[in-house]
């Protein structure tokens, strides 16, 4: 089982740059405003697997635990670029982000004022790794698929490579956002996110 060495959310705003990476909770999906919130996590795999084994199953799991939503598909897309942590602590239940520091990663900026997103909102892989829907408050798994896997033995094989996933949640329409329990979060630590990897030497 590991632990997310890094996560965060990147928040859709029209002006300032906003981050999260000290804050509580991660969130995917679109406010009542209509504002884009998507979620990003890594975890160690290098140091949590030994070099050289073959990774045969993958599934993440983490509490979701606020929606106004129903059910709603909640994606793992692979992150094509690498991003840096943020260290604003947003107040609250955290919806609007901090104001965004050197080096966090925001919108538009995987290292705020030094490296910007090929596209505004995260640069990431069209097609989802394996994806689960969220409906009310408890714990969901996204299950192993082959992907998930291929992703998992690629960043073994080459931790240079590892920009971990983006959770992307249902954009189609208005207040379908979930706010998952971070790595920071002040809950039990069985609520943080944990990635169950198994694999043979």
């Amino acid at each position: 089982m590991l632990g997310a060495s890094r996560d965060d959310t990147l928040y859709e705003t029209l002006g300032d740059q906003r981050n999260n990476g000290a804050g509580q909770w991660v969130f995917a999906g679109k406010t009542l405003s209509g504002a884009i919130r998507r979620g990003l996590i890594s975890f160690d795999i290098a140091a949590g697997l030994p070099a050289g084994a073959t990774v045969t199953a993958v599934s993440l799991t983490m509490k979701m635990s606020r929606t106004t939503a129903g059910d709603t598909e909640v994606g793992l897309h692979r992150v094509l670029a690498d991003w840096q942590e943020g260290t604003a602590d947003a107040f609250g239940n955290e919806g609007q982000g901090g104001d965004a520091g050197q080096g966090d990663v925001t919108w538009t900026q995987r290292v705020f004022k030094s490296l910007d997103w090929d596209t505004p909102g995260g640069d990431f892989s069209s097609g989802a790794s394996a994806a689960a829907t969220i409906g009310g408050l408890g714990s969901y798994t996204w299950d192993s698929t082959s992907q998930l896997v291929a992703d998992v033995q690629n960043w073994l094989d080459d931790p240079a490579a590892n920009f971990g996933w983006l959770l992307l949640g249902d954009e189609s329409k208005s207040q379908t956002t979930k706010r998952f329990d971070s790595s920071n979060t002040d809950n039990a630590e069985e609520d943080r996110p944990v990635l169950a990897v198994e694999y043979t030497k």
